[in-house]
């Protein structure tokens, strides 16, 4: 791994309990016969992103037994009851200390969204400023690359559901957008009906 490689550490947001999906943690809905929270590590991984961080949950403890997440560091949320945010936060905290200039946040719930727009998104980092975007039709989505100078702003702003939405919407002018739409598809696993995204 060379330095460059490790500036940029994916933070995969994994603790939700799926309350539409009948309470199942969506880190262990089955996908291509393994834990979806390893799917969506491998995608960092081939996207470029060397250290990845996985904020657990939902029934934590079955998801360390189940999923193979070695080489990951594992984040524990008490609060992941109270949203995402709560789960963002925790994962720019993990990186403190860490010499990472940037964090790649992704949903574990969106198997559409594979390494090509992985790598794309890790691609415009720069420096500490940097923020960046996938965007699909126009429409901002994940993956989000928040430079460390972003992180305490981001941290201070996100609750409950809301992750870094109204940071993202405050600081819309700084943001590179980058096109995903023809590589990647944004669903998420919500719903019972959305369980046909998975193979």
């Amino acid at each position: 791994m060379t330095v460059e490689d490790d500036q940029v550490a994916a933070v995969l947001l994994a603790a939700g309990g799926g309350r539409r999906l009948g309470g199942r943690p969506k880190a262990l809905l089955t996908h291509r016969g393994r834990p979806l929270v390893d799917h969506a590590v491998g995608v960092l991984r081939a996207g470029g992103c060397a250290r990845v961080h996985v904020v657990l949950g939902a029934r934590a403890e079955s998801v360390r037994e189940r999923a193979a997440l070695e080489g990951c560091v594992l984040v524990d949320n008490p609060e992941w009851e109270r949203g995402m945010g709560t789960s963002l936060r925790a994962g720019l905290e993990s990186l403190a200390g860490t010499g990472a200039r940037a964090a790649l946040v992704a949903l574990v719930d969106q198997p559409g969204i594979g390494a090509a727009a992985v790598a794309r998104v890790r691609g415009a980092f720069r420096d500490e400023d940097s923020l960046a975007s996938a965007v699909y039709a126009g429409v901002r989505g994940h993956p989000v690359l928040l430079g460390a100078a972003h992180w305490a702003g981001v941290t201070a702003s996100a609750d409950g559901d809301r992750g870094a939405r109204a940071y993202l919407r405050e600081h819309a002018a700084a943001i590179t957008r980058v096109e995903c739409g023809d590589v990647a598809r944004p669903y998420d696993i919500d719903t019972e009906a959305d369980l046909v995204h998975l193979e």
